[in-house]
């Protein structure tokens, strides 16, 4: 196995140089050809998710997961059209700065590639598609190492990306798949200093702790959402109860989901119950004061506040106005997506001020923070950290700069 992963990063470390080189418009054919063979390989692409499919019915997948691993016409469309959104946006290499210095010399700041990517995700097989797409744009080649419930979704697709790269005159091995998705594979990838130049998960909290925790290689971290709604005591009802539903339910599985409702304690009487009516099928785990309005409801441990459950439970909690609301988000989050329903002026800019996230919101349904959404066309992961890159990740955040100075001779 190692092997043959160093085989496939050596070969992708060796395209990366022609790639990061060739002209934006070769790039945004190759992403335009990767669209086309999606759709003209669907046969194949649905016929290897069938298998993982299968696979995760035998092993007992839970559905909001099976949700999704699921491709099908609509979702391959999707898939796409947001890569060719990609190639329609403008070159994220070149372009920069330029000063003169009192000595005569020339500096242009400019946008250049980091180089060979590695992404791991988990049962996503649409990370593929997007993943290469956004590499191919920003100039950088990829290694793809995703979970075994998606790897024969993953390799359809990858090879249909890499037959629209050869079409487009780039080589194929810019892009590569990793078949072998045991541990071994992952910490492989970690620890391949000096081959892999930065190193991106893409799952749940367990596989981004595991990749921050354990590599030696460059990481943005990414991922892990405990979202949480807030519904301020001047909050519009039918608005706020619009929003949680579709912040929880539109698709629980996905990290930009809600996980944890906090409502004010003014108008947590009124609301929850409307709420407990208009989403029923929910599993609510509440703080001792939710459990005194809604009957028969899980009581909420401190564990719970903390959990991304990508599934159809919610959290509960009453606070006592915009500051317990702040401290509780800061506290419990994963410094993702966190949203405020509010008529108060002054509340929301105190919540957009105090929150700590990659994504506030005000009046919108945390499901917004996605790279399509944001008009990057796709994203390769949501980043959760400060450095370099935050938020939805698409072209711009996968590139670093350099300086070129130019003069006739100047010495110091």
């Amino acid at each position: 196995m190692t092997d043959i992963l160093m085989e496939k990063c050596t070969a992708a470390k060796r395209a990366a140089t022609v790639l990061a080189t060739s002209h934006g418009e070769v790039r945004n054919k190759a992403i335009s050809l990767m669209a086309d063979a999606l759709e003209r390989d669907m046969d194949k692409i649905l016929a290897a998710n069938g298998i993982d499919l299968k696979n995760a019915a035998d092993n007992g997948m839970r559905a909001s997961l099976v949700d999704r691993l699921t491709l099908n016409e609509g979702r391959i469309k999707a898939m796409a059209a947001s890569l060719r959104k990609v190639a329609a946006l403008p070159d994220p290499l070149g372009g920069g700065t330029v000063w003169n210095r009192p000595n005569g010399m020339r500096i242009r700041r400019v946008r250049v590639p980091i180089g060979l990517i590695a992404i791991i995700f988990e049962a996503r097989p649409n990370v593929s598609a997007d993943a290469a797409a956004i590499c191919i744009k920003s100039g950088n080649t990829c290694v793809l190492r995703g979970g075994k419930e998606a790897v024969h979704s993953s390799t359809a697709i990858v090879a249909s990306v890499k037959t629209a790269l050869a079409d487009a005159g780039l080589p194929a091995d810019c892009v590569q798949i990793v078949e072998d998705t045991t541990r071994e594979s992952s910490k492989r990838l970690m620890t391949m200093n000096g081959v892999v130049d930065l190193l991106i998960p893409r799952g749940g909290r367990s596989l981004v702790r595991a990749v921050v925790d354990n590599a030696t290689v460059p990481v943005i971290e990414t991922g892990a959402g405990n979202c949480h709604v807030y519904v301020e005591k001047s909050a519009d009802i039918t608005m706020a109860l619009n929003i949680v539903e579709n912040a929880k339910m539109q698709r629980p599985s996905v990290c930009n989901a809600m996980e944890s409702l906090l409502v004010d304690r003014e108008i947590a009487p009124r609301f929850l119950p409307l709420l407990k009516e208009r989403i029923p099928n929910v599993e609510y785990r509440g703080c001792p004061e939710t459990m005194e309005i809604l009957a028969d409801i899980t009581p909420a441990t401190d564990e719970d506040f903390y959990t991304e459950y990508n599934d159809y439970i919610m959290s509960v909690k009453i606070v006592d106005g915009i500051n317990e609301a702040i401290e509780h988000v800061n506290t419990h989050n994963t410094k993702h997506s966190e949203c405020i329903v509010t008529k108060d002026t002054a509340m929301a800019e105190a919540f957009t001020a105090a929150v700590d996230a990659a994504a506030v919101y005000v009046n919108v349904s945390t499901r917004f923070t996605d790279g399509e959404e944001f008009g990057f066309g796709a994203e390769i992961g949501i980043s959760t950290q400060k450095f370099h890159a935050r938020g939805p990740m698409g072209p711009d955040e996968l590139t670093t700069h350099k300086y070129i100075i130019e003069g006739q001779g100047q010495i110091r």
